[in-house]
């Protein structure tokens, strides 16, 4: 099983990223996915998390209403797309893969992890 982030990169605040993550090796339609970040010196933490459907997801308080979460199964990918970015936004971000039905936040939840995307917003 891979997952691949992509999509990082040097931004300026209030600027757009749209980061995404393919992946291989396993039956994409029957994970639940989410997004993850850590920044310098501080723990993972949750960001977004979307259905296997694509039919539900959620997001951390900290960035309801500027990142979007969405997937393409026929793709086997899922992305992020970043509006509004802030300077606290800065993180190595990583996306994840849940087996089952549900929508997942606990890091403890999720089967597979990719190795990361750098995220930097400038101000």
């Amino acid at each position: 099983v891979h997952l691949g982030e992509s999509g990082g990169g040097l931004v300026q605040a209030g600027g757009s990223l749209r980061l995404s993550c393919a992946a291989s090796g396993l039956s994409f339609s029957n994970y639940a996915m989410g997004w993850f970040r850590q920044a310098p010196g501080k723990l993972r933490e949750f960001v977004s998390g979307i259905t296997r459907t694509g039919d539900s997801t959620t997001y951390a308080e900290s960035v309801k209403g500027r990142f979007t979460i969405s997937r393409d199964n026929a793709k086997n990918t899922v992305y992020l797309q970043m509006n509004g970015l802030k300077t606290e936004d800065t993180a190595d971000y990583y996306c994840a893969a849940a087996v089952g039905d549900g929508l997942y936040k606990l890091q403890n939840s999720f089967k597979y992890w990719g190795q990361g995307t750098q995220v930097t917003v400038s101000s």
